[in-house]
């Protein structure tokens, strides 16, 4: 099988339910954008020091496969379920309670995996925005709206568990 496919040579793309749309599409944007944050999020792992924090973006990384098939799929119940949010949300609380609380904003960069956790953040920031752009114009799940909400949110508390603050 090869890498190119020689059918987006005309600036569209195929669905993974089939449908041909513009590679510029608001859809294609949202799913191209949570593909970055897979990429940063990759980078941090690399990074990683902590092995807890290791395992959990590596768990992080294998759900953003699903949220990108239901972003490039019409018409198809989502694959990001409201189990995964609260795992999410119930990883977030456990870590919370290790950590002090927050008396200041914080620069990130303390370890390469920080600076790259601190990224992501910023990429999944990106992503919520793209994906609401996305359901201004298009039907959209809710649980995925409400998961990519929680993303930023859980990589500054990875970024904190991380460095060690």
């Amino acid at each position: 099988m090869s890498v190119y496919t020689k059918t987006g040579d005309n600036g569209q793309t195929g669905l993974y339910t089939g449908e041909r749309i513009d590679k510029s599409s608001a859809r294609v944007e949202a799913y191209g954008t949570i593909d970055e944050l897979g990429s940063a999020l990759g980078a941090a792992r690399a990074f990683a020091e902590n092995e807890g924090v290791k395992e959990k973006i590596f768990a992080l990384q294998k759900l953003l496969p699903l949220l990108m098939a239901d972003l490039a799929s019409l018409n198809k119940p989502p694959l990001i379920k409201d189990e995964h949010i609260a795992r999410l949300e119930e990883e977030m609380d456990e870590a919370e309670s290790k950590l002090p609380p927050l008396r200041e904003f914080l620069i990130a960069g303390e370890t390469k995996a920080g600076a790259f956790l601190d990224m992501a953040r910023t990429v999944a920031r990106r992503a919520e925005r793209r994906f609401l752009a996305l359901t201004a114009e298009e039907l959209t799940h809710e649980s995925d709206k409400i998961f990519l909400n929680r993303l930023s949110d859980y990589c500054f508390i990875l970024m904190r568990l991380e460095e060690g603050r």
